[in-house]
C-alpha cells in the first residue's frame, strides 16, 4: 500500500505542473480566503473575549430600567451584608476627555476595594498603596499610559462629558499612582477614587451605577441574584442582577451576532473558493483524459486514479489553507501591536487553526470528488478515441 502510495507522488507532482500560472491563481484564491478566514476569526475573538474570560463569581447589579441611571449608595451595604456574598464594590461612569474632546476615555469611579475583586489587573502594591493614601490618586492601564506617555507620578487634568464640578473648575486633576497591567482585561482604563468624584460632582451625588459582587460560593450565583432583586422589589428604584457574563455578552450583542456575521462571510468566501478549485480540477481531468486512459491501460487501478485525483486536490488546498492561515497569523500580529490599545485580544485563537485544518481537508474533498469519480469511471476506449 506504502509503495503504491510512493509511487503516485511523480505522477502527482507532473500533474501540478502541467499549468502553473493556472495552478499559481487557484493557490492564491485558497490563500485568500484562508486570509479572511483567519482576519475575522481575530477580530471575533478581540470582540467576544471578555465574554469568555467573564468571572464565574461575579454578579453585577444595574438599576431595571437602564444601566445609565444610578442607585442609591445605600444599596452597596445592603447588598454587601448579604451572606453568599465576599465582597461588593461599586463603579461610576465618569465619562473622561484628556487633551482632544473628540476622544472618550473609559474612566471609571470605583470605591476602595474594587481591585480586591479584580485582582487580574496586576498592580504594584506600592503604587496600590499610594492610590489608597490619595483621594486624588488615578490607577491607569499600561495601554492608555503608553499612548499619552503617562508615568508614575504624573498629575493629569481630567474632564468629564457629563459631569461637572461644583466649584466652577473646569477638570479633575488626577495623579498618577500606579499603572496596571493584563492579559485578560481592557488595558485602557482609568480609575478614580468613588470618594473624589462623589464629593465633586454637581448631580448624582451617593449615587452608584453599578455594583460588582464577588461571590463566595459560584454555586449561588443564581439564588444570590434573585435574592438581591428580591431586597429592592417594589422599591422606588428597583434592580436587575446578571452574571457578569451575561452582561459582557449583551455589550457585545450591540455590535451585532459577531458568530452570525463569521459564519456568513466564511462561508460566502469559502464557497467561491470551492468553485474555483472544482472548476480547476475539473479542467485538469478533461485536459489529462488520454493520459489517464493510458495509466488505466498499464495497470492502474480505479482507485488508484480516484486517490490521485483527490491528492492533487487536497494539496491544493493544503498549500494554499496554509499559506492563508500563516499570513494571517503574520498580520494579526502585525496589527495587534498598534491594535492592542483598543483591542487588546486580537489574534487567532487555536480552535481557528483547528477550524482551518478541517475547511481544508472537507473543502479540498469537495473540489476534487467530482472530477475524481469522473476518472475513476472514466472508460479506456472511450478516452483514447476522444483524445
Amino acid at each position: 500500500m506504502a509503495a503504491a502510495a510512493f509511487a503516485l507522488l511523480p505522477l502527482l507532482r507532473t500533474s501540478l505542473q502541467r499549468h502553473r500560472l493556472r495552478l499559481v491563481f487557484t493557490v492564491a484564491s485558497i490563500l485568500i480566503a484562508f486570509l479572511l478566514f483567519g482576519l475575522l476569526a481575530a477580530v471575533r475573538n478581540a470582540l467576544t473575549a471578555g465574554v469568555e474570560i467573564a468571572g464565574q463569581d461575579r454578579l453585577i447589579t444595574t438599576h431595571k430600567v437602564s444601566i445609565i441611571q444610578g442607585m442609591p449608595r445605600s444599596y452597596l451595604t445592603r447588598i454587601a451584608s448579604l451572606s453568599e456574598v465576599r465582597r461588593a464594590a461599586s463603579l461610576n461612569w465618569f465619562g473622561g476627555i484628556y487633551q482632544d474632546p473628540h476622544v472618550q476615555l473609559v474612566v471609571f469611579a470605583v470605591t476602595d476595594n474594587y481591585f480586591d475583586i479584580y485582582q487580574t489587573l496586576q498592580i504594584e502594591p506600592a503604587g496600590l498603596m499610594a492610590w489608597h493614601a490619595d483621594r486624588t490618586a488615578a490607577i491607569v492601564g499600561d495601554g492608555i499610559a503608553r499612548r499619552y506617555g503617562w508615568k508614575v507620578g504624573d498629575s493629569v487634568p481630567l474632564k468629564s462629558n457629563i459631569y461637572r464640578r461644583k466649584d466652577g473648575a473646569g477638570a479633575w486633576p488626577v495623579k498618577i499612582a500606579a499603572i496596571y497591567h493584563t492579559d485578560s482585561q481592557d488595558p485602557n482604563t482609568v480609575f478614580l477614587h468613588y470618594a473624589y468624584y462623589n464629593e465633586t460632582v454637581t448631580f448624582g451625588v451617593d449615587a452608584v451605577g453599578w455594583v460588582i459582587i464577588q461571590l463566595k460560593d459560584p454555586a449561588t450565583v443564581e439564588t444570590t441574584a434573585a435574592a438581591v432583586d428580591a431586597m429592592f422589589a417594589n422599591s422606588r428604584t428597583e434592580t436587575k442582577t446578571s452574571t457578569e457574563k451575561a452582561v459582557a455578552q449583551s455589550f457585545a450583542n450591540q455590535v451585532g451576532n459577531i458568530g452570525a456575521i463569521l459564519t456568513f462571510v466564511v462561508s460566502a468566501v469559502f464557497f467561491a473558493m470551492l468553485l474555483v478549485t472544482a472548476n480547476t480540477m475539473a479542467q485538469s481531468v478533461r485536459e489529462r483524459t488520454p493520459e489517464l486512459a493510458v495509466l488505466k491501460t498499464l495497470g492502474f487501478t480505479n482507485a488508484a486514479v480516484l486517490t490521485l485525483v483527490l491528492a492533487e486536490s487536497l494539496l491544493i488546498t493544503l498549500v494554499g489553507g496554509a499559506l492563508g492561515m500563516g499570513t494571517a497569523a503574520l498580520a494579526t500580529a502585525v496589527l495587534s501591536v498598534s491594535l492592542k490599545a483598543f483591542l487588546p485580544f486580537f489574534q487567532i485563537p487555536p480552535l481557528a487553526y483547528l477550524q482551518a485544518a478541517l475547511y481544508v481537508a472537507a473543502l479540498g474533498a469537495a473540489a476534487g470528488v467530482v472530477p475524481a469519480w469522473s476518472a475513476m469511471r472514466l472508460q479506456i476506449v472511450t478516452a483514447l478515441r476522444t483524445g
